[in-house]
Order: C-alpha cells, then sequence, then structure tokens
C-alpha cells in the first residue's frame, strides 16, 4: 500500500515537474533562437550590395553591363598613395614659440646667480656672457632632437613657425638643439673666459626647448595638402558600356568597376535605404535560424527540450558567422581560412548527423549572404560539411579528427578545382594561392581537438574520445576497483559486455553505456565483503547483523559510488548509470528475510529502497536490465538456452511491471529485442566446454 502510494506522489511530482519544464521551454528556447537572429543582424554589414562579383585579368561571369548613372573613375589605392606621398615630400609641419620657457630659464638663471653658490661666486663678466648666450640661444629657438633629425632628412628641410594667424617657414639648421645650444655657449667664449669654469657652473639646466610641434595645426595642414590630390581621374556617363559577357576584366575595366562597386555602397548609405536593407537583412536570418528551429521542433524534441544543446548549436552556428561578418566588413583576411567544418564536427560528435548537417547549412547559407562568390562559397562548403559528417562517424581517438582533415582538405581542393573548370574552362585560369588558404584552414581543424575537450567542460557533454579514456581498465579509479573489490570488477566486465550488444542491436550509444557499466558499482569498495561476489566461501559479514542494517549497507553503494565518482571528476553521464542501474528497487532478499522473520508486522518500505532515480535514457534503461540478468544468472544450477531464457523473462518483466522503465524511450519491441540479445550472450558465456581424455598409463 505504501509503495502504491509513493508511486502515485512520485507521478504526481513528475507530472508537475515536466509541466513547469515545459513551461520554461517554451519560453526559454524561442528566447535563444530570437536573441540570436538580433545578434547578428547587428553585426551584419550594413554596406551596399553590388550585386556582380569580379576579379582581375578574369572573364566576365555576367550580360552586357552599362552604366546606371553617371559616376567618377577613382585612381587605384596604390596610386592615389604614390602620389599622396609625392605631394607630401613638399609639405612643412608647423611648430609654436613658447616666450615664457625662455622667460622662465632666464629669471632661474638669474636668481641662482645671486644666491647659488655655484653661480654666485662666479666673476661678473661670466654672468654677463653666459645670460647674453640664453639669449641669443632663445632667440633662434631650441628644438627636440627627435623633430631636428626628422626634419632634417625630409625633402624641404624646413619647417614652419606659427605666429598668430602667420607662418613663417624656416630651414632647420637655424634651430638649436639642448646639445647644440650648450655647444654654443662653449664654443663662442671671448678671450679671457675660461669655457672649463662655465663647465663646471652647469649651464645646461637653464637650456629647455621653446620650439615645440603643434600637432592640430600640422594634422590639419597635412589633410589640406592630401585634398590636393585629385581622387578621380575621369568619368563614366550613363548607359555608357563597361564590359560585355565573356570578356577579360582588364585593369582599366577593373578600376571602372570597383568604381561603381564604390559608388553604388556609398549609396546605400541612405537612412531610409539602409532601413529597408536591414529589414531585408532580419527577414533573411530569422527565416534561416527559423527553420533550424522547427527542424529541432518537429523532428528533434529531445534535443529541443535540451537547453545545454540548443545553447551550444545556437552560439557556434552565431560564432561563425559573426566572425564571417568581421572578415568581411574588416577585410582580415580570405574568407576560405574560416574553418567552417568544425561546426559540423563538433555538433557531429556531441549530438548527431542530420543536426550537424542542417546546423551546417544555417551557418553556411547565413555567411553566403556576406561573402564575395556566394555560389561557389555554398558548393565548396556543403561539399566539406558532407564529408565531414561521412568520414567522423564517431571521434573515438585523436586520429579520426586528423584523417578527417586531410579529406576535408582534398575536398576543399578537389571541388575548387572542379568549379574553376567548369567555369573558366582552362587549368591556367585557376589560382594557385587558394591551395595555401585551404592548407591553414585544413590546421585550424586538425588543432579542433582542443575544442571538443573546452565543449566537453563549457556544456557537461561527453565525447567518443573521453569515453575511451573512461573505460581504460588502467585508470587509477577502475584499478583500485579490481583491487579492492575483484568480483565486482569482473560483474562490471560481465555487465558491459551484456549491454554493449543491446546497446548495439537498438542502435544507442554502446561506448557510453560500455564506460557506464564499468563504473556503476564502483561504490562497492567502500564495503567489498558484504557483496556475494566478493566473498569467500564460508565468510558471510551479514550474519548477526539485522536486516534493516544489511539492507542499508547493500542501499548505500549507490551514494557511495556517486560521492567516489564526484571525487574523481567522472562526469555526470556516467555517475547517471550509477545512481539509475537499481532505481527504486528493493534488495527482496532482505526485504523477503525481514518479512518472514516479523509476521504480520508492516516494514518501512523507505528501509528497503534504492534511492533511485528510475532510468530516464535508453542506454541507463539497458543498463538495469543488464545489471539484474547478469547478478542473477550466477546462482542457476545449469545454463541451458530455457533456463537462461526463463531467468531473464522472469527478472525483465518483474522490472517491467514494477514500472522502472516508465521515464526511458523505450519499447515493448525494444525490451523483447534486448532479452533476446541477453539470452544469446549469456549462452556464450556459459557454454559447456569439453571434457579432456587423461592419458592412459600402459
Amino acid at each position: 500500500m505504501f509503495y502504491k502510494n509513493s508511486n502515485t506522489l512520485q507521478a504526481k511530482t513528475m507530472q508537475t515537474k515536466k509541466k513547469k519544464i515545459r513551461i520554461k521551454t517554451k519560453i526559454f528556447i524561442p528566447s535563444v533562437f530570437i536573441l540570436a537572429v538580433l545578434f547578428i543582424t547587428y553585426f551584419f554589414p550594413r554596406q551596399g550590395s553590388f550585386k556582380y562579383n569580379f576579379n582581375e585579368g578574369r572573364p566576365w561571369q555576367y550580360g552586357l553591363l552599362t552604366a546606371p548613372f553617371d559616376f567618377p573613375i577613382y585612381k587605384p589605392v596604390a596610386q592615389l598613395k604614390a602620389e599622396q606621398d609625392s605631394i607630401l615630400d613638399f609639405y612643412e609641419p608647423y611648430f609654436v614659440v613658447d616666450e615664457e620657457i625662455s622667460k622662465s630659464a632666464l629669471a632661474e638663471f638669474d636668481a641662482d646667480a645671486n644666491l647659488n653658490a655655484r653661480l654666485s661666486e662666479l666673476a661678473p663678466e661670466y654672468k654677463l656672457y653666459v645670460r647674453e648666450k640664453l639669449n641669443e640661444v632663445y632667440d633662434n629657438g631650441i628644438m627636440r632632437s627627435d623633430d631636428y633629425d626628422r626634419i632634417y632628412k625630409s625633402h624641404t628641410q624646413a619647417l614652419r613657425i606659427k605666429s598668430g594667424n602667420m607662418a613663417e617657414s624656416r630651414k632647420v639648421e637655424s634651430f638649436f638643439t639642448i646639445r647644440s645650444a650648450y655647444e654654443k655657449v662653449l664654443n663662442d667664449v671671448p678671450p679671457g673666459i675660461d669655457d672649463n669654469i662655465l663647465k663646471v657652473a652647469n649651464i645646461n639646466e637653464y637650456i629647455q626647448e621653446n620650439v615645440l610641434y603643434d600637432a592640430v595645426t600640422s594634422e590639419k595642414a597635412k589633410n589640406e595638402f592630401i585634398q590636393q590630390v585629385d581622387i578621380s581621374h575621369g568619368m563614366v556617363q550613363r548607359g555608357q558600356r563597361i564590359i560585355d559577357q565573356g570578356e577579360i576584366v582588364g585593369p582599366q575595366t577593373y578600376n571602372i568597376l570597383s568604381s561603381l562597386k564604390r559608388v553604388t555602397e556609398e549609396q546605400s548609405g541612405g537612412t531610409t535605404r539602409n532601413n529597408w536593407m536591414l529589414l531585408g537583412q532580419f527577414m533573411l536570418i530569422l527565416f534561416m535560424l527559423g527553420s533550424f528551429y522547427t527542424f529541432l521542433l518537429y523532428f528533434r524534441p529531445i534535443e529541443y527540450r535540451n537547453r545545454k544543446h540548443v545553447v551550444f548549436m545556437v552560439l557556434l552556428i552565431s560564432s561563425f558567422v559573426l566572425l564571417t561578418a568581421i572578415t568581411v566588413r574588416f577585410e582580415l583576411f580570405n574568407i576560405y581560412i574560416i574553418p567552417y567544418a568544425i561546426v559540423t564536427i563538433l555538433i557531429r560528435t556531441f549530438i548527431d548527423s542530420r543536426t550537424a548537417l542542417f546546423s551546417s547549412l544555417t551557418t553556411i547559407i547565413i555567411s553566403a549572404l556576406m561573402v564575395p562568390f556566394p555560389f561557389e562559397f555554398i558548393v565548396i562548403q556543403i561539399a566539406v560539411s558532407m564529408v565531414s559528417i561521412f568520414i567522423l562517424k564517431e571521434l573515438t581517438e585523436r586520429s579520426q579528427l586528423i584523417k578527417s582533415s586531410f579529406f576535408i582538405l582534398v575536398t576543399y581542393i578537389l571541388v575548387y578545382i572542379g568549379l574553376e573548370l567548369y567555369q573558366e574552362g582552362n587549368i591556367k585560369e585557376i589560382d594557385w594561392v587558394m591551395l595555401v588558404f585551404f592548407l591553414i584552414n585544413f590546421i585550424f581543424i586538425m588543432f579542433s581537438y582542443t575544442l571538443v575537450y573546452m565543449v566537453e567542460k563549457s556544456f557537461g557533454f561527453i565525447s567518443g574520445v573521453s569515453l575511451v579514456e573512461l573505460s581504460n581498465i588502467n585508470k587509477p579509479l577502475l584499478k583500485e576497483l579490481s583491487e579492492k573489490a575483484p568480483g565486482t570488477f569482473q560483474h562490471s566486465l560481465q555487465v558491459s559486455n551484456l549491454a554493449m550488444a543491446a546497446a548495439a542491436k537498438l542502435g544507442a550509444n554502446a561506448s557510453l553505456i560500455r564506460t557506464g557499466a564499468l563504473y556503476h558499482d564502483i561504490g562497492k569498495m567502500v564495503n567489498p565483503p558484504f557483496f556475494t561476489e566478493n566473498q569467500m566461501a564460508g565468510m558471510n559479514p551479514h550474519a548477526g547483523l539485522p536486516f534493516e542494517e544489511s539492507a542499508r549497507i547493500i542501499i548505500n553503494h549507490v551514494k557511495d559510488g556517486q560521492k567516489i565518482a564526484q571525487k574523481y571528476n567522472v562526469p555526470q553521464q556516467i555517475i547517471d548509470f550509477i545512481m539509475t542501474h537499481h532505481g527504486t528497487s528493493m534488495p527482496k532478499y532482505f526485504y523477503i528475510s525481514w518479512k518472514n522473520a516479523n509476521p504480520g508486522k508492516e516494514a518501512n518500505e523507505a528501509d528497503f529502497r534504492y534511492p533511485g532515480p528510475n532510468p530516464f535514457s535508453k542506454e541507463t534503461a539497458i543498463m538495469m536490465m543488464a545489471d539484474a540478468v547478469e547478478a542473477s544468472s550466477r546462482s542457476l544450477s545449469e545454463y541451458s538456452e530455457e533456463s537462461l531464457r526463463n531467468l531473464v523473462n522472469k527478472i525483465i518483466d518483474s522490472q517491467v511491471a514494477e514500472g522502472y522503465f516508465k521515464l526511458a524511450p523505450i519499447t515493448f519491441k525494444d525490451i523483447q529485442t534486448v532479452k533476446d540479445v541477453f539470452v544469446e550472450k549469456l549462452a556464450t558465456m556459459y557454454h559447456s566446454r569439453i571434457v579432456y581424455p587423461e592419458l592412459k598409463q600402459p
């Protein structure tokens, strides 16, 4: 009665919890997609789209092009810069004379000449000479040595001294630096004055720069100088023929097309046009991400309800689209350096292939709206995405990622060459520099293994590589289990074999269930002798213990296992197997023994029930069945197919009747398949061996 009430209460609690989760999911998941749409739209390039793509020396792929309006022919960047550099040879920077500096320096000298012992002891003629020379060098002007050297090396060797609204051009040789001014004072001494005495007087303390660089005026004058160079040469009239299909884009035509593109993009900067452009970008991005949202909603409902998975996928798509937008806007590097295949690899590794392909298509199509030559971009990237999915079926070794990287590189090269031959019909038109970009892309993909590790730690995922590493029986935790509880270790190995075979039949994650099986009983290391598989003949530590205490020790191996796993940083996906492999079942041996010893009394079932939860995935459900069947199979007196099938049916049917698999996505057909696999595997494990004849002695 208590168990039924407990089940009813648990069911109601689960229903309430599920309802809350559904409500939160209905709000959270759409919000993530809406934020992604707004984020991508915000960073999308705003310049007007020139609908033609062209390269110098390549044929024009479109029809006849005539000028849609009058526009200037802008000079090429290299030519314009050369002309600007040429005119800047005659540019003279602006300086100002700070009179306060000279007044302050001379006043300080006069004060020290009367009060400072070092100067006051000098003869009057020395003081008079120094003061006259200080006036002279300050009148000529003292400037920083860096400014002096820079102007001296210029074409004009001159600068302009600004005074009010006027500016006077002067040669740089007419100015002093601090060093040359000091040398001037010492070198011009008249007869009767000892320069050694002047050196001791530290005259350099009163020599400071009073000719200072005027950055604002200089920059303004420099810009005015540059503006004297005309940025264009000639005009193209509206309706004038520019180029026709099949014609080669020569240097002059390329310059005209570049000028038309520049003017088109500049004219698109108006507020009204920009708003319409922004709306169009928003609609396209909304449609693409909305399609991905719909795919998850109807075809991947489990992934749709998994918030971590949704955030991971949307964040990955947004990151690569943002990287594309920044690259295109600032022209950082060639777009084919960006390793878009990483989107496919990561989602294929942690989720599934169809979701990986759909997310890659979403990323590629949104990015294609920004890149030059979008048709070629889409063809190449889709081909690479498909190859990534075919090659990387499951990431269980680092070498698989390197192998996939090589196949991706070959795909890039072959598809690119095929496109060029198809479009140009001439192998000489292939741009071999593109192979360098593909090679850089290949290097980035090879090092994406680091990303796999980072994603695992950030989102709590677990990859095939991590599962292989965890299932290594030389891992410290498994090694400790084999030493402290060898019987339990052997039981775990047998359970993993059973569960893996069933998982392979049902299309479940065999690597995950194998690793979970190896760790599911690590809690038994705390009290190994209390479990039958670790007991020696004639040894039973339960003898003399109350049945409740024995049950508590047995039940606690689940909680102990959880604590040990957390201490060793075992992933949560493996801890789930530890918590669910008994569900909310009972150690019936001690429960029934208590009932038999206490007839007419009601047992407190909480003392005889595992904490759970019950299995909630196909893998944990298979694990629960495999654990119970393997443990019970050891008690059989004979191992015929009939006895094994009866045992398997009895145990699993009992678990189904108790409702332990209600939360797991497993069908009756799946359960029957599991039964058949278990019978087949157990029959193989316990098959009888031939008796070898003994050698008879003559």
